[in-house]
């Protein structure tokens, strides 16, 4: 966890690009991600020259040439530790007119490190913020990888607070939720087609190091972990960069973080590759069937991209692949012939295995959508049997705009650091969620309808006639049974009640006459 200091320090470089004039929080993180870009290259090739020392040999990957490039300036000089000891405004001419230059080369050549960075440009509009910025990031100590990842996720954390900027944040809990639920593999091969800033893979590599710390210890897993494990796509440079530094700081070392419009482009080469999806995509919007993969048009016909990027999740994954993903509830019981036919291959062709809930305000404050997780397995020959259904009342924090926690910090998330009292419950539903998880194939086949999770069958399900998979379709109100007297009792309470008025208005005749 990030110390106070630490977090004061992120405070001070935020509110430093404040005062300099940068006030987009996904330009000041965008420029900081340049900023760590740049000392991490220093960093890998202090790393090779001090092997190369200790071995006696040459460096085998030299990131900075020797000499100087075409504008006459020595490399070395683009170095963080050399320039970060420069006057301001030789500091920022080192790195607007030579450090830049010398990462969008790096892209055009596809260096991996670099592949981001072709666009890359210096957007500070000072010397003196550039300075003080260096500066701050120095002090930061940056050799924890749990440190790293921290202060990379607090700095996201406040894009998740810029409004509009905030689509590209699922909160972490849910993330980290939905990890659980599909416990991810040393040899799972994971996608997420709406990456962002990768929320989900670090998640899912976090999983991976804490419940298979072994697979560092095989040159092959290990190898798989950092090049082959991990995927993510999207059509967004600035988020391209975002995500793949956040994978670097969580420690992996060469995902694959690349250039996708995921539902314009054919997926032929992607077609049954993966075996674990995980997303949140956009919705809510459509697309013209001219500018839509057609691969995907032959899943399903339709413009909307909720509808298309689960045809997506299903055209990606393997057979026996597992997705658990975000969907609008109106993919649970929209009408249209799409909505029912996607539905129809979920459950008939394929093995739908859980529909979660979520209340409305879990994306607040940047948006009220109702929304559902969905899990499921591809088989193409079906599998349902039963559909396991859990409606999520509590996630641990408020449900309006300010999403204030309702439990301290160590009794929040999946799998809290201090279990949660029976009274607890009702303020975070994730931990329960996980343990009825675990039983949906048990005890939880026999829970009533009127219970907070409960099973459907297929059949019921199909008997629908559009597959309808919301929750308030199945569930169950709870009737309070009540004992009411028995007619000829009622009958002669409201004879005593008519007596007493009677008597009580000769009384009031009595007085008055």
């Amino acid at each position: 966890m990030l110390t106070g200091e630490i977090r004061n320090q992120v405070d001070q470089i935020w509110n430093a690009f404040w005062s300099g004039g940068v006030s987009n929080p996904l330009s000041v993180i965008e420029q900081i991600t340049y900023l760590l870009f740049i000392k991490r290259l220093d960093d890998l090739q202090t790393l090779e020259e001090n092997k190369a020392e200790t071995l006696g040999t040459k460096i085998e990957r030299r990131i900075f040439p020797q000499g100087k490039d075409d504008k006459g300036r020595a490399y070395a000089d683009m170095r963080w530790s050399r320039f970060k000891n420069f006057e301001p405004r030789d500091m920022m001419a080192v790195v607007d007119e030579h450090v830049f230059p010398f990462l969008r080369n790096m892209g055009e050549e596809g260096s991996s490190y670099g592949i981001h960075m072709k666009d890359a440009r210096l957007g500070f509009s000072n010397a003196g913020l550039l300075a003080r910025t260096v500066e701050m990031l120095d002090k930061i100590p940056m050799e924890d990888r749990d440190t790293k990842g921290d202060l990379y996720e607090y700095m996201l954390g406040k894009i998740a607070s810029a409004g509009q900027n905030g689509q590209f944040r699922t909160p972490r809990h849910i993330i980290g939720l939905m990890v659980e639920l599909t416990q991810p593999t040393p040899d799972d091969v994971i996608c997420d087609p709406a990456a962002g800033t990768c929320g989900f893979l670090v998640a899912a590599g976090d999983y991976l190091r804490d419940h298979h710390p072994k697979l560092f210890h095989n040159k092959a897993r290990r190898a798989h972990f950092h090049e082959k494990l991990f995927h993510g796509f999207d059509f967004d440079p600035t988020m391209l960069r975002i995500g793949a530094m956040n994978m670097t700081l969580h420690g992996v070392e060469n995902p694959d973080i690349s250039y996708r419009d995921s539902l314009a482009e054919d997926q032929m080469g992607d077609a049954g590759r993966y075996s674990l999806v995980l997303a949140n995509p956009p919705f809510a919007g459509s697309l013209d069937y001219e500018s839509t993969a057609k691969d995907l048009q032959r899943v399903v016909k339709t413009k909307k991209t909720e509808l298309l990027f689960l045809a997506l999740f299903l055209r990606l994954l393997k057979t026996g692949g597992r997705a658990a993903v975000i969907v609008p509830d109106g993919v649970l019981f929209g009408s249209s012939k799409a909505h029912k036919e996607l539905r129809r291959m979920l459950v008939e062709d394929h093995k739908l295995d859980a529909v979660i809930k979520l209340p409305s305000g879990v994306f607040r404050p940047y948006a009220g959508v109702s929304t559902a997780i969905l899990l499921f397995t591809k088989t193409g020959v079906g599998g349902t049997d039963n559909v396991w259904f859990y409606e999520l009342l509590a996630d641990g924090y408020s449900l309006d705009d300010k999403r204030n926690e309702l439990l301290p910090s160590e009794k929040l998330g999946p799998v809290p650091a201090e279990a949660l009292a029976d009274d607890e419950h009702d303020k975070n539903n994730l931990p329960d969620i996980l343990a009825r998880w675990q039983q949906r194939d048990g005890e939880e086949q026999d829970r009533l309808r009127t219970a907070q999770s409960f099973c459907v069958s297929k059949d019921d399900i199909a008997a629908t006639g559009s597959y309808d998979l919301s929750l308030n379709r199945y569930k169950e109100v709870e009737h309070e049974e009540i004992d009411y007297p028995a007619p000829t009792e009622i009958i002669r309470e409201l004879r005593e009640i008519e007596t007493e008025i009677s008597n009580g208005l000769t009384k009031l005749e009595g007085m008055l006459g």
